[in-house]
Formats: structure tokens, C-alpha cells, sequence
């Protein structure tokens, strides 16, 4: 799940970033108009987290700009402004959802879920391999109907490889993509998730789904 995260405020910005990845979002955080108009313009972005203050032009005129040119990404616009013409105002501009700073971490993200499922057809689909399925927006997981609880690494490891079912992924393709930064490619944490994944999805049941490509990584596949 993408999230384009739109805030000024670098202290707030980390804190929400850190926050989203550690969850299992993949987000792109930006601090002005300018740069969020590019991210958006690259694609991929799956719901923004828009803050009404920004330097230059302001969130409001920013949402107001998307929507007159046909713009449907789910928006939810977060900002100290609490009043009632305020709340009206980004509604009508276009947001789907309005959050006061200071907000609490876990609304926040409650709050997101709620639009991406409101947002139907344009949320991530829920994946499945064989008798595996994974929904991205409720983040939940289940094996012949029985719900599997992951960690937040642990779900985004297992959704970037469901999205590609029966196609090899190399490890350092899965670095990057579930770990950007956080580890060089010499270390062995794709090993090291994929054990605690296959112990998780494949162990307890009749069948595995994930598969070692020898020489090249780890495919999802379906069986027998």
C-alpha cells in the first residue's frame, strides 16, 4: 500500500513516516506542494496524507487543484485547524477525511484504513495464492480460513511477494523494495523473514507456496 505523505513540519513527518513503514505502508514523504504534485504525477500513490499548511501553495488549494482536473486519489487531510468552517471547507475542496493535529498515531491510521475501503475499487485488491489470501486495506491475513498474524515487515514482505505470483524475485529486488534503506544487500534478513514467513503460512499447512529459485530468490507459487 502506497502513501504519499504531504507535511512541513519535519518532526511530524518523521513520526508519521516511521510510523506508516513500521505497519507495513510503503510511503513517500514529501514537505511542499511542489513535490507532491511530482509524486503524484509518478503514479503508484494509493492514498495522501495532506497537511493543510505547506510552504507556497497551501494543502487546500493543492486538493482543490487535483480534484478540478479529475484527480480521485483518497485524500485525508490532516492540519491544527479545528474548526467547523475549516472541516466544511476541505470537504467541499475534495478530502475525504479530516484529521486534527495533534491526532493519536492509532486513529490516524484507523481513520486511513476507513477511506481506502471507502475508496473501493481504487484500494489495493486483496490478493491471493491458492488458499492464502492477503487484504492490504484490513491487513489481515488468512490460510484455509484461519487468520495468520504477522508482523508489520513480515506482512509487507508477503504482500510485495503475492503481488507477484509465479514471478522470482531476487534478494536484493526485496531489499530494496520491503527494506529500502534499512539493510545492505550483503546481509541476510530476506533469509532470515522468509524462514519466519514459511513457519507462519506454509509449516502448519499441506503445501508450501513459497519457493527457494536457486541462484536467483523466492517465488509464491501455488500447489500442489
Amino acid at each position: 500500500m502506497s502513501v504519499l505523505v504531504v507535511e512541513d513540519e519535519k518532526r511530524v513527518l518523521s513520526f508519521v513516516e516511521r510510523g506508516l513503514t513500521e505497519e507495513g505502508y510503503n510511503v513517500h514523504a514529501v514537505g511542499d506542494g511542489a513535490a507532491a504534485e511530482t509524486a503524484l504525477a509518478a503514479g503508484g500513490v494509493e492514498v495522501v496524507l495532506l497537511d493543510w499548511t505547506l510552504p507556497g501553495v497551501s494543502g487546500l488549494d493543492l486538493l482543490r487543484r487535483w480534484r478540478e482536473r479529475g484527480e480521485v486519489v483518497p485524500v485525508v487531510m490532516v492540519t491544527a485547524r479545528d474548526a467547523v468552517d475549516d472541516r466544511v471547507a476541505a470537504l467541499n475542496a475534495g478530502a475525504d477525511d479530516y484529521v486534527v493535529k495533534p491526532f493519536a498515531f492509532d486513529e490516524l491510521v484507523a481513520r486511513l484504513r476507513a477511506v481506502l475501503r471507502r475508496a473501493g475499487g481504487r484500494a489495493s485488491p486483496i490478493l491471493t495464492c491458492s488458499d492464502l489470501i492477503l487484504d492490504p486495506v484490513q491487513h489481515k491475513v488468512t490460510r484455509a480460513g484461519q487468520p495468520i498474524r504477522l508482523t508489520a515487515r513480515e506482512f509487507a514482505l508477503l504482500q510485495f511477494l503475492m503481488e507477484r505470483v509465479g514471478e522470482p524475485a531476487s534478494r536484493t529486488r526485496i531489499v530494496e523494495a520491503v527494506w529500502e534503506h534499512d539493510y545492505d544487500t550483503f546481509s541476510n534478513v530476506v533469509e532470515v523473514y522468509i524462514r519466519y514467513l514459511r513457519k507462519k503460512i506454509d509449516e502448519p499447512f499441506s503445501h508450501p507456496l513459497i519457493h527457494t529459485i536457486r541462484g536467483v530468490g523466492y517465488e509464491m507459487r501455488p500447489g500442489p
